[in-house]
């Protein structure tokens, strides 16, 4: 059940937080896992660390370079032969008031959350229809279906990529590729670490979660493994919210 041998995976920003516990996961899984992510140095010890779950790659790449990505699919094929999972998960996070964002940080922050989950999509797919079958994971955000005030660019880039999602579901189903999203919630990674570290904060974040903790990488990377696996083939276009009942309010 659930299991992913042979299978060859990208995972975008797998060098720490979510990413990397994905990465993981697939590994024990049976994949063969691509780590990437901007920094070289990081990839390397991080494919080294996992290699010890089973066969990594690790290739750098900035997700809001679409050269970039072309060559982070390519370099995959040639050395795996294929690509059967994508997982665009390479993010930036920070709080800002909307007044107060500029235009380089609202454009930096696009190009990586939803330009790397374009380029991602679109030079999977390309790959994937040749082999008329794939998966591709997108990691967007409960923010991208609930306001969250301060982090107006955040939600604006996951709700973009909520929709883009659905509709890049619709486009690859007749090549045999499934296209989900997962919805996380407050997760324990380097992004979040200034909210955890913060005790008023981190009760007011947690206030409307009815499982009162934080969420572990680990807890996205099996809802990760659930929808890259076989179990999940009658699922595509649908978000997994993983959130610890965070907006079963609204």
């Amino acid at each position: 059940m659930f299991s992913l041998k042979d299978r060859v995976a990208i995972v975008t920003g797998s060098t720490s937080g979510i990413g990397k516990g994905i990465a993981e996961v697939f590994l024990k899984a049976g994949a063969k896992v691509v780590i990437s992510s901007e920094n070289e140095e990081h990839c390397k010890t991080v494919a080294q660390e996992l290699s010890k779950f089973g066969e990594t790659l690790p290739v750098r790449c900035d997700v809001s370079k679409e050269s970039e990505v072309r060559a982070l699919v390519e370099k995959t094929v040639k050395k795996f032969g294929r690509l059967d999972i994508m997982v665009n998960n390479a993010g930036v996070y920070f709080t800002k008031n909307l007044d107060e964002i500029t235009e380089e940080e609202w454009r930096k922050l696009m190009g990586v959350n939803l330009d790397g989950v374009f380029f991602g999509t679109k030079y999977a797919s390309v790959q994937m229809k040749k082999q008329k079958k794939g998966v591709i994971i997108n990691i967007a955000s409960i923010a991208g279906l609930r306001g969250i005030g301060g982090s107006t660019h955040y939600g604006a880039s996951k709700g973009a990529i909520v929709n883009f999602t659905k509709s890049a579901a619709q486009e690859l189903a007749p090549f045999g590729i499934r296209v989900n999203a997962i919805a996380p919630g407050i997760i324990e990674t380097a992004m979040t670490k200034d909210i955890i570290a913060n005790k008023k904060l981190l009760e007011a974040y947690l206030a409307p979660v009815l499982i009162k903790r934080v969420g572990k990488p680990e807890d996205i990377a099996y809802g990760a493994l659930y929808l890259a696996s076989d179990e999940a083939s009658y699922v595509t276009g649908a978000v997994l919210v993983i959130d610890g009942g965070w907006i079963c309010h609204l």
